[in-house]
């Protein structure tokens, strides 16, 4: 099983979906369960592979790789390392409670939304596990399409427009990424992602390969001012939508940015970091200040993400240690707590069917239970010490001020305006006058609610006191990846892939 433990949780949601349409007369709680127990299983097999996988390994792991394409010699090649794994773990943990969290709340046309949860699930894992670079523009984009689905059939007053708006920006930009994923293989001959940074390539070459990704991961994260499809797509689309949406989708932006633009354009990667940087900080304080004015919940928090996605992009392109396990961490953090903040917002929504803050008020009191639960995935967004939050920006913030103290600067005035809109829609929703007697009635977290909102609070704080139980198995990539990074950037040096890779399986032996 070990053997193909990767390609057992791509394709095992499928088998749900065939169980689905193959069963006639099915009922939709049938469908529902069918779903549930499918997801659950996936996230079972992600535990057994977090179980074998070897901790303080920089080498890719678990690796399945066959030609499905002879004639292109096209492979199809999936493995996990400290980088992709998590995510492949996140994506599978958070399926299921989505899954649970809308058990309930959709009710028309159940049997097509779980068949489009399991569809998404495929491709979600599918594209962190790819290392053919076809396979993995396969799997990137075809997320699009159940996500499309997801908001323009059971989304919001708006969601045809939400829906087209999301999948136009995100297609546009991934067009441009298929060329250079084109003119990569006629210049390399391999489309193995692990292959293609031992090239030669012009730094002009590469600045257009770059701006080319750029497109495509840049508006998946996205990044200013490149968002604005972010906030229609979240108030829009159904809770769950929005958890997978924030949680997972998000950070295949940074992701591929970990995988294409650092190791295999790595001087154009070190020509644009200013820039980046300058657009992270302007995402950081802009994206923060927009939310702080928000009425909409949904909206409130999806200007965040943008804000702590900033963050991600920030640390990134330092290049260094600090800079990107900064990022990964932040990107796991958020995509616990974003999604948690997600979940809340969609149970008092379940219960009055508004999103407006001013609906809202002294919820403590009848609520106790989730203000709670609330409070401390508001202060894992915040960034508060003791939570997950707080790990990723500081060591963000260290990796920046190694490479621009200015940009470190102004990236910290994020940090204070976070913690503002965050502690106003508390105070707004939690605290104050019953002024609505409808918000005042309203019962506290049911038995579900609770099973699946604790255990994403308890994972906010656990890696906030203990982030060793990641970054062991983040760091050793990391170092591997900026190892290479910093060996192909140098312009004199000719470009010796396999010495470095050489030299850090030997130093993973000695150790």
């Amino acid at each position: 099983m070990l053997n193909h433990i990767l390609s057992l949780q791509i394709f095992l949601p499928l088998l749900g979906v065939l169980l689905i349409l193959a069963i006639p007369k099915l009922s939709d709680n049938g469908a529902r369960w069918i779903a549930l127990i499918v997801t659950t299983a996936v996230f079972g097999v992600s535990l057994c592979m977090m179980g074998q996988y070897q901790t303080g390994m920089a080498d890719l792991q678990f690796v399945e790789k066959s030609t499905w394409f002879p004639a292109l010699n096209l492979q199809y090649h999936v493995g996990v390392d400290g980088i992709s794994v998590y995510f492949v773990l996140l994506s599978t943990f958070l399926t299921p409670i989505c899954i649970v969290s809308c058990w309930h709340a959709i009710e028309k046309r159940v049997k097509e939304f779980m068949i489009a949860f399991l569809v998404l699930e495929t491709f979600m894992v599918g594209t962190f596990c790819a290392l053919d670079s076809i396979l993995f523009y396969v799997f990137f984009e075809g997320v699009l399409i159940p996500m499309f689905i997801i908001i323009g059939v059971w989304g919001g007053a708006r969601r045809v427009y939400s829906a087209f708006k999301f999948f136009l920006y995100t297609l546009l930009g991934s067009v441009l990424m298929l060329i250079a994923l084109l003119y990569l293989y006629m210049q390399t001959g391999t489309t193995d992602i692990t292959l293609m940074a031992d090239n030669n390539l012009d730094l002009n070459v590469q600045i257009w390969l770059w701006l080319a990704f750029f497109a495509s991961f840049a508006v998946k994260m996205p990044m200013w001012p490149v968002h604005t499809w972010l906030p229609d797509a979240h108030v829009e689309a159904p809770t769950a939508g929005s958890v997978i949406l924030a949680g997972v989708l998000l950070k295949m932006g940074g992701y591929g940015f970990l995988r294409f633009s650092l190791p295999i354009l790595p001087d154009a990667s070190a020509y644009f970091a200013d820039m980046v940087f300058w657009l992270s900080v302007v995402a950081i304080i802009y994206t923060a200040l927009v939310a702080l004015v928000q009425e909409d919940m949904k909206k409130l928090i999806a200007y965040s993400s943008v804000s702590h996605m900033g963050f991600v992009t920030l640390g990134i392109f330092t290049g260094t240690q600090q800079g990107v396990d900064g990022a990964m961490f932040q990107m796991l953090s958020h995509g616990i707590i974003s999604a948690a903040l997600f979940l809340c917002v969609g149970v008092v929504y379940d219960r009055l069917h508004t999103r407006e803050i001013s609906r809202y008020g002294g919820l403590v009191k009848n609520m106790p239970r989730y203000a709670t639960v609330f409070m401390v995935l508001m202060l894992g967004s915040v960034g508060l010490p003791g939570t997950s939050g707080f790990v990723g920006e500081f060591m963000t913030l260290m990796g920046s001020f190694q490479v621009n103290t200015y940009v470190a600067v102004f990236a910290t005035t994020g940090v204070v305006f976070g913690a503002a809109y965050m502690l106003v829609l508390y105070r707004r929703v939690i605290f104050g006058q019953q002024k609505n007697a409808d918000a005042a009635a309203m019962p506290d977290l049911t038995r579900m609610e609770f099973a699946y909102l604790v255990p994403l609070a308890v994972m906010a704080i656990l890696f906030g006191i203990a982030p060793g139980l990641v970054m062991k198995n983040i760091s050793p990539s990391v170092s591997n990846l900026i190892q290479i990074y910093q060996y192909n950037k140098t312009p004199d040096a000719p470009l010796r892939l396999s010495a470095v890779k050489a030299q850090t399986i030997e130093g993973n032996h000695h150790e």
